[in-house]
């Protein structure tokens, strides 16, 4: 399996890393009702539910685009490379968010949907 497809799933598994910082420490955690108690909340734990739901938002686009990319048989080092650079900058924009550095993390952001848009440019150019 690429490293591409592996990308997919830390990913995928990204969301997952955010929620736990938003639960840290279970101050008051209600597990029956844990979308309500996380509407409460403020701070860093607001910020890390926010990452988390942004996490889940950007994920369709890059799986689409690392699985068409893979199909359409770009070159596998670029768009491993470019796989691995989401997954970065999704690291950081997760950090940038839940450590309340909007700006940063807007570029982060910004570099994450490049990565897609290059990997689907990638895929354009094997096909054509």
């Amino acid at each position: 399996m690429s490293i591409a497809l592996w990308c997919l799933l830390i990913a995928g598994l990204l969301p997952v890393a955010a929620a736990a910082g938003a639960k840290w420490g279970f101050r008051d955690y209600d597990n029956a009702n844990p979308r309500q108690w996380l509407a409460q909340q403020t701070g860093f734990r607001a910020r890390s539910n926010a990452a988390q739901q942004n996490s889940y938002e950007g994920l369709p686009l890059f799986t689409a685009a690392v699985l068409v990319a893979s199909f359409t048989q770009g070159p596998q080092l670029i768009i491993d490379q470019l796989a691995v650079l989401y997954v970065l900058a999704r690291v950081a924009y997760i950090a940038c968010y839940i450590g309340d550095r909007p700006t940063l993390r807007s570029l982060v952001w910004l570099v994450g949907v490049l990565c897609c848009v290059a990997l689907f440019v990638v895929a354009n150019r094997t096909v054509a």
